[in-house]
């Protein structure tokens, strides 16, 4: 079923970040933050207190963020024509070789359950739960229940504004955001070199290092080396 705009908009209103993870994402490594998504059920008479919580579970994996340009962007796949012409919009203000963070984040999800507390009652449990286990990357989402996946997304961009500052200061600090002559990040020679070992050792497709080869038109560059692979 669509679901238009207004609902979408007072889902994004009502969702409250009641727990925030107290690190922000890893510049060097995978985030893996588990979350406890609180709603009350879509049944629900909202006169009427309910004693009842739906809690999903799940665990978002947030990828080390990558240095990309606006050329690298417009070769990806998947996007639209209009994502294109705004990828081409970037490139004509800020140079195709001007360096932002890209972040991929995976959903895991895990459980659902429905249990016989009132909202307030299950945060305050699960709350204390968390501080039990000493467990610093959980999060506690209150959303909507038919349109939770929305809280869900909510969290990932308030998480990503506030780690993205951090992010990128620690990259400036390694020389990461410098560029070469060809327009390629010092991020990027790195992240090349890492998956001509991964594909070495059996850890990574070849097909894999080669898309990313093609999309910031390096093959030419790594062509030699890319074949080495192969040979006995």
């Amino acid at each position: 079923m669509e679901i238009d705009d207004a609902r979408i908009k007072e889902a994004v209103a009502r969702t409250e970040i009641l727990r925030t993870p107290k690190s922000n994402l890893l510049t060097f490594g995978t985030t893996n933050i588990y979350y406890y998504l609180v709603t009350e059920p879509i049944y629900a008479n909202p006169d009427v207190n309910t004693n009842e919580t739906v809690v999903r579970e799940g665990r978002v994996l947030a990828e080390k963020p990558r240095i990309v340009t606006p050329y690298y962007l417009n070769n990806l796949d998947g996007f639209s024509a209009n994502a294109r012409r705004y990828f081409d919009y970037l490139t004509e203000v800020y140079g195709k070789n001007s360096p932002a963070l890209l972040y991929a984040y995976k959903n895991e999800p895990k459980e659902l359950n429905i249990v016989s507390n009132s909202l307030p009652l299950t945060v305050e449990k699960l709350n204390a739960d968390i501080d039990r286990r000493g467990d610093p990357l959980t999060a506690i989402i209150k959303g909507v229940d038919e349109l939770w996946d929305v809280a869900l997304i909510k969290f990932i961009f308030e998480m990503t504004s506030r780690s993205v500052q951090e992010n990128v200061s620690q990259l400036h600090a390694r020389g990461l955001f410098e560029i070469d002559t060809k327009g390629i990040p010092s991020d990027v020679r790195y992240r090349i070199t890492e998956m001509f070992r991964l594909v070495q050792n059996g850890a990574l497709d070849p097909r894999e290092l080669k898309s990313e080869l093609d999309r910031w038109d390096l093959f030419p560059e790594y062509e030699d080396r890319f074949l080495s692979l192969f040979r006995k």
